[in-house]
């Protein structure tokens, strides 16, 4: 261990973080955030508190990260998408965009869902709903007819019960997941073909 105190401290100190990181969420969806105290944490890590004080004050500083960390590709999603034309191409490229954004940040996004009175109370929620709105905005065409506008978000939920709903399923996750993506796909496009008709 001693021998990394050189150059490479400053990754080590990332990666200390992101352990932290991942450790509270496990221990948040085990036994509730409430239930969960930083000195747990410290232990299943197996570092003193002092080490993990040093890299967060509070267990809500520790899921405030979390999310900020895990949800910043939405947001630069959102803000690539806000730069792109409303085509077909474009949309379906932000399906599967969203599908690798939302594999990657499940067990936070599983969470979310567990302990929603939590997730409220921590005002993370708030920027939840706000990154929801931002894609809702880049992916659906307000001039589309209605039933158009209700496929694309109806894609988004698709892939949002994908995580939840689909672990319930028997079947290998992969296929799960690629299924759900085939289905999202396929609303968006037939969203967008309603519109050209109508056009």
């Amino acid at each position: 261990m001693g021998v990394t105190m050189d150059g490479t401290k400053q990754q080590r100190r990332g990666n200390t973080r992101q352990r932290i990181q991942d450790v509270a969420l496990e221990l948040f969806a085990e036994q509730g955030y409430e239930k969960t105290s930083l000195r747990e944490i410290a232990e299943r890590l197996d570092v003193t508190k002092a080490a993990l004080y040093y890299h967060f004050k509070t267990k809500e500083e520790i899921l405030v990260s979390v999310f900020e960390d895990l949800t910043q590709p939405i947001q630069d999603l959102i803000e690539w998408g806000e730069g792109q034309p409303h085509t077909l191409a474009i949309k379906l490229e932000i399906v599967r965009r969203y599908s690798r954004v939302l594999a990657e940040a499940g067990p936070l996004f599983r969470f979310m869902q567990e302990n929603q009175a939590t997730v409220r109370e921590l005002r993370i929620g708030d920027t939840f709903k706000d990154r929801m709105r931002g894609l809702r905005s880049i992916f659906v065409d307000p001039d589309a007819p209605l039933t158009d506008q209700v496929r694309c978000i109806s894609a988004m939920f698709t892939l949002h019960a994908g995580m939840f709903v689909m672990q319930d399923l028997e079947g290998d996750p992969q296929k799960k997941q690629e299924a759900v993506l085939e289905v999202a796909l396929d609303l968006v496009t037939q969203a967008h073909q309603g519109s050209d008709r109508s056009a």
